[in-house]
């Protein structure tokens, strides 16, 4: 007896470790969907497809799998393509698999057809492959290509289209090979290389290491953790790489938004950068606080696109390769000869503490504009203190996400947020998709916190019945200003104090609490600051996903946002 197509593709996807997968079921993945919950998947259809596209990708961050989601065809595809576009620009290997009608159905000269349009010219260009089981003898070869683009050189999305016709088709087929019998796992990089990086290692005075994304979303924190100690240097984190590393937190801060971090840049004579693109938040690694030393500061590059290399600034030693495989590479080359400590690295610590002290300190003092109690500094301060050991953080907003990035107390292991695209909206598919993924990998249900603001929450609002129903216990501190404050605050920048402030303001008559209560959540709501811990305290508390409405000052919110005009200078225009 043959294996049905609908079979095999989870035998494809279970052979590279995944075993979460989110959609709205459609006649086409029926069959799917219930043989993988009796194979122990964790399947979860939410209430919208982008936010299962969301949630699939949160899942491939906080496992280093691929990540995989289904869309119904025809207006389920269409829904999910925010989520196809983010996973592209966020460099996330995530797996779109998309129902559609019969072949003999589409091919036809005919009008009136019921839920149908040519799904794949409107993704194609979204992605890094696109392929359609026309055959049910293809279903490996489309498979694998879909997953082996989506990890080879920069990640990113892939598509795989499922017609009606090939559902119940059988297959007769050997069992599925591992992964490394048809592409690249754990790719090193030329050892004379690794050879040459290690020597300058070893040279430098005051190296630092540069952590980005795909340092977290590899889960390699281990052997970074080893390559840290052994460089013996200061780590400085990237706006995408926010993720802290078990055992180095005190040495780690974050680009920009660190006074320490941009000292130890200033100061370095040479950087390693893992797991970034060197982009525009890094003023391309050039201009701004990289300009001292520029002319003599070597660079180490860990890329596994060779066309990345010398694109956005020259490269003395590119190790083209897989951070699984170059890391541990260097790692040995290094424990030949330990190096003492970069002379800054005691200053770097110390000095990176007493700003987060002192700027904890500071927002005591802040009341805002007066139109309400609680500044949004002050918000993030309380929230961080609470986060609870071992949870996973998720960031979303805008000016709430500002904010974040200077005041924050807590350095989570896990961070979830979208940096590259600035999709706001994704926090709560994001938080729902990392927490189960999490939870099917390890068995252990960690707390997670949703850090956010009113404007973003709203965008997948009804996923917090999906939260509900799979008993997530994650806690939603929504700061609640009733408006975008990003934008108004862009409005007073250009026109000044009292202009209408068009299309930025939205009713003051909403409770998110009491919202969240009707989805089955614990809900509370906080409009003095000395409230804001005990209420997050009670939200977990109650076991139950929660939501906690957060009154912030508007006039805060959009005039003060900390270091802004630091922020800013990611967007250049052409100056980079």
């Amino acid at each position: 007896m043959g294996t049905p197509v609908y079979k095999r593709i989870l035998d494809l996807f279970e052979a590279e470790g995944v075993n979460t997968l989110f959609g709205i079921p459609d006649p086409n993945f029926v069959h799917l969907f219930l043989e993988a919950e009796k194979r122990g998947w964790t399947v979860v259809a939410p209430h919208h497809e982008a936010a299962a596209g969301f949630m699939a990708e949160a899942a491939s961050r906080m496992t280093g799998k691929p990540g995989l989601c289904i869309g119904t065809l025809g207006p389920g595809m269409a829904n999910m393509m925010p989520a196809v576009q983010c996973a592209r620009v966020e460099n996330s290997p995530v797996i779109f698999l998309g129902g559609q009608r019969a072949r003999v159905t589409e091919r036809r000269v005919r009008r009136g057809r019921i839920q149908f349009v040519r799904q794949e010219p409107m993704i194609e260009d979204s992605v890094k492959y696109s392929g359609s089981i026309e055959y049910a003898d293809q279903t490996d070869e489309i498979v694998r290509e879909a997953i082996r683009q989506a990890l080879s050189g920069r990640p990113g999305p892939s598509y795989i289209e499922y017609p009606a016709h090939v559902i119940l088709e059988e297959l007769d087929l050997p069992e599925v090979a591992p992964p490394a019998s048809y592409r690249l796992v754990n790719q090193g990089a030329d050892i004379d290389r690794v050879r040459e990086a290690a020597r300058l290692i070893g040279e430098a005075k005051n190296p630092i290491l540069l952590l980005g994304h795909a340092v977290h979303t590899t889960r390699m924190g281990a052997a970074v953790k080893d390559l840290a100690l052994l460089m013996n240097c200061p780590v400085v984190q990237t706006s995408g790489g926010t993720s802290y590393i078990e055992g180095l937190e005190d040495r780690t801060f974050q680009y920009v938004f660190s006074d320490a971090s941009l000292e130890a840049v200033e100061e370095s004579d040479l950087v390693v950068a893992l797991g970034t693109e060197i982009g525009e938040p890094l003023h391309y690694g050039t201009t701004r606080w990289w300009a001292k030393n520029n002319a003599t500061r070597k660079w180490i590059y860990v890329e596994q696109d060779p066309t990345a290399i010398g694109v956005n600034r020259p490269i003395d030693v590119p190790l083209v390769g897989d951070l699984r495989g170059v890391v541990p590479q260097l790692v040995r080359e290094l424990q030949a000869a330990p190096r003492d400590p970069a002379p800054g690295l005691a200053a770097f610590m110390k000095d990176g503490k007493a700003e987060l002290d002192a700027l904890a300190k500071e927002t005591e003092s802040k009341s805002g504009g007066g139109e309400v109690g609680i500044h949004t500094s002050r918000m993030v301060v309380e929230a961080t203190k609470a986060f609870p050991k071992d949870g996973i953080l998720i960031r979303d907003g805008g000016a709430t996400v500002v904010y974040q990035w200077t005041y924050s107390q807590c350095k989570p292991h896990d961070v979830i947020w979208n940096q590259n695209y600035g999709h706001i909206g994704t926090g709560l598919p994001y938080a729902t998709g990392a927490m189960l993924a999490d939870r099917a990998a390890t068995g252990e249900s960690r707390p997670g916190m949703l850090l956010t603001s009113d404007s973003s929450f709203l965008f997948h609002v009804a996923e917090l019945e999906t939260a509900v129903r799979c008993k997530l216990p994650l806690v939603c501190v929504v700061g609640v200003d009733f408006q975008w404050g990003l934008e108004v605050g862009v409005y007073k920048r250009t026109f000044g104090q009292g202009t209408s402030e068009i299309g930025t303001h939205w009713s003051n008559e909403v409770r998110l609490d009491k919202m969240a209560q009707g989805f089955g959540c614990h809900g509370e709501f906080v409009e003095d600051i000395a409230d804001l811990q005990p209420a997050i305290e009670r939200a977990y508390a109650s076991g139950k996903c929660a939501v906690i409405h957060v009154r912030i000052d508007p006039k805060a919110n959009s005039e003060e946002m900390p270091k802004y005009e630091k922020f800013r200078t990611w967007y250049a225009e052409g100056s980079q």
